[in-house]
């Protein structure tokens, strides 16, 4: 069963109200009805009058014995009186849950939950304790401890080197939304060959202005080899432009947020991330802001000079800058030449210095998103 039917089960299951039928209390109606007291009860099914009275209470489980005899005695099936058992002692199981959560609300504080609720991530609880329980259950951790050492420590490390990230909690509430939608997507078996022709196949992309059109492609071709492309918007605190995390050995993760996003940036981002796929380790997991080095200064640098060159080769860029005067109709016909959007060239342009930020901005995209992509 994938993750993606489980949760549509869930769905459809997961009825869990405040109250819940006590399988005692349909004995004792059964018992009215015919107009038996607790005693005949006892004669026809074997047990003591003592027994009978702990099971009507509710502080004798209905077992697979007692269930069999249930159905000889009062009819229905042993099915339905185990059910009604399991349901039963469940809820009283999810109520001490709840009930034990309650010491952890103050960890709401930490998460972005307005976001996660308005990006539909988690669902709105009125009770706080069930609201612990319900973005425990997003994260998949049993406990707050748990979720603190899978992670909140992995990302509090980066804010010695990145100082936008004051709140770990919400880098990770990022993460985890990239990690569930790769839950539900076919992806193959990482290739390191197959990933480096696929990203030639995804440059082509670029002069794509659509969204629409772009992004099922990228995460199509990337799916493909082993890559889950997840676009994602970040809540309140987590400035983050990209992610890399390994999922395991042959799967991975590559993440783009979906602020302030021009085209430059955008397709900048992707092949950043791609970069580390293809260049570092399984083990790290790599969280990216424009314009910052990040935890691994070399790494960054590498992922950067990959990116820069992927889009623009080398010696295309050498002969762009040789041209006695680079303006909007050079930019657009350099572009097409090499088959990359225009806004991508002026970034890059931009950035060595060699154009004004101000200069052509109308030759980048800007995209607006809706919450999911």
């Amino acid at each position: 069963m994938t993750d993606a039917v489980l949760r549509t089960y869930e769905t459809l299951v997961d009825f869990a109200p405040d109250w819940v039928v006590m399988p005692g209390e349909s004995i004792s109606d059964l018992l009215e009805e015919r107009g038996w007291t607790q005693a005949d009860l006892a004669t026809r099914t074997g047990f003591t009058t003592k027994h009978i009275n702990l099971l009507l209470k509710g502080k004798a489980p209905i077992t697979e014995e007692t269930a069999l005899k249930l159905e000889r005695v009062l009819g229905s099936t042993a099915r339905f009186w185990l059910n009604l058992e399991a349901q039963y002692r469940e809820h009283l199981a999810r109520q001490e849950s709840i009930k034990s959560l309650a010491q952890h609300v103050d960890w709401l504080k930490e998460l972005p939950l307005s976001d996660m609720v308005k990006f539909g991530w988690v669902r709105k609880m009125k009770d706080k304790a069930q609201q612990v329980f319900e973005c425990l259950r997003y994260f998949g951790v049993a406990e707050v401890a748990a979720w603190r050492e899978q992670y909140e420590q992995p990302v509090a490390a980066y804010r010695a080197s990145m100082k936008l990230i004051r709140t770990p909690a919400a880098v990770s509430a990022w993460l985890r939304r990239g990690e569930r939608t790769a839950e539900d997507m076919r992806l193959g078996d990482y290739g390191r060959e197959a990933f480096e022709a696929a990203l030639q196949e995804i440059r082509a992309l670029t002069v794509e202005h659509d969204p629409k059109v772009f992004i099922p492609k990228l995460t199509e071709l990337c799916a493909r080899v082993g890559v889950a492309v997840v676009l994602a918007p970040a809540p309140k605190g987590c400035p983050v432009s990209g992610a890399t995390k390994w999922l395991g050995t042959n799967k991975a993760l590559i993440m783009l947020s979906l602020r302030g996003k021009t085209d430059d940036k955008l397709w900048f981002s992707f092949f950043h991330e791609a970069g580390h796929l293809l260049k570092h380790g399984k083990r790290m997991t790599f969280l990216d802001i424009l314009g910052e080095d990040g935890l691994n200064p070399l790494e960054e640098k590498e992922a950067d000079a990959f990116a820069r060159d992927v889009l623009i080769p080398p010696a295309d860029y050498k002969a762009l800058l040789a041209r006695p005067v680079i303006g909007e109709r050079t930019i657009r016909e350099f572009a097409k030449s090499i088959n990359v959007a225009p806004g991508i060239v002026l970034g890059r342009l931009q950035y060595d210095r060699h154009v004004g930020w101000r200069q052509f901005n109308h030759l980048k995209i800007s995209y607006r998103w809706n919450h999911e992509v």
